[in-house]
């Protein structure tokens, strides 16, 4: 199909994925499908992991697992399932390489950290982020993750009056305080898609002293950007706006929705690839089939 970026977390379905994953890529490397280096994964770290494999209640797990094992104090863990403890973030990662049959995972994302904006002040959180960055830094010297990023939900497309920003500019300067220009924070994530376009209109960054979208700020500052949400949880399917398709007339008369907003995102200039989440083998099929048709930005 020539789709080659696999994202993940260890929370994701209570570990369920990156295990499917890791079988999967494990067979088709072996059946010579694919060679290692063809295909860029991508996992995450910050939302507890439980294990579905394991019959205990999550108190006990939280305790028998993080508590007790001294990954991350009870005050660190916030909202009964979000840590960016450097003890914690660690643990995941190893998790992650466990899951999946890799010694080295190629993105590490620091997970959506604007959640913890709801219960700490922000000097706490960015003081936590910089904790976290440079336990990435020291996982990246071992060979554990090649690089590392930082995937946001509202962090980084929010203007500076909402609760939840994160300033990117500054945060960047986190890394090279910790290991100078030949950091390895290089790439973020955040949603885009034909109804949240923050990312590309909204003057949510500043640098150097202006204010200008998360895309452009990102161009800037010398990040890749990564998007989610593509489909807007499936909502875009169907009954799309007429504008978005027009947009992606390029593609072909017999488009369906989906594929016109996949088409959409994919052209968007600044962004460098789009998670498309799919569960059927037809929809991998329909929405693959994108990959016959360049990436022309449009306008």
């Amino acid at each position: 199909m020539g789709i080659n970026v696999i994202d993940c977390a260890a929370n994701y379905r209570n570990m369920r994925s990156e295990l499917l994953i890791g079988h999967c890529l494990s067979m088709a490397i072996k059946q010579g499908i694919v060679s290692r280096n063809e295909v860029i994964v991508c996992s995450k770290a910050g939302f507890l992991a439980f294990d579905y494999r394991e019959s205990i209640d999550p108190y006990t797990y939280i305790d028998e697992k993080y508590i007790k094992t001294n990954l991350f104090k009870r005050d660190e863990f916030l909202g009964g399932c979000h840590c960016l403890s450097p003890a914690y973030l660690k643990n995941q990662l190893e998790l992650s390489r466990r899951n999946m049959g890799l010694e080295t995972i190629d993105i590490y994302f620091i997970h959506n950290p604007e959640t913890q904006l709801s219960q700490v002040p922000r000097s706490t959180l960015l003081s936590r982020i910089k904790a976290a960055m440079q336990a990435m830094e020291e996982c990246c010297a071992e060979g554990k993750i090649a690089m590392y990023g930082i995937a946001t939900w509202n962090g980084f497309r929010v203007n500076a009056s909402n609760k939840q920003h994160l300033p990117l500019e500054e945060i960047l300067s986190y890394a090279k305080d910790i290991a100078g220009d030949d950091h390895h924070f290089k790439v973020i994530q955040a949603p885009y898609n034909s109804r949240l376009q923050q990312a590309a209109k909204e003057a949510s960054q500043p640098v150097r002293g202006r204010r200008m979208p998360l895309l452009h700020a990102a161009h800037h500052l010398g990040l890749s950007v990564m998007t989610s949400a593509t489909l807007n949880q499936g909502s875009l399917c169907k009954n799309l706006d007429p504008d978005i398709r027009k947009i992606s007339a390029n593609i072909g008369e017999q488009r369906t929705d989906a594929q016109a907003a996949i088409q959409f995102v994919r052209t968007t200039p600044g962004i460098v690839t789009s998670f498309v989440g799919m569960r059927q083998v037809m929809h991998v099929e329909e929405n693959g089939s994108l990959i016959r048709h360049p990436a022309i930005p449009h306008r």
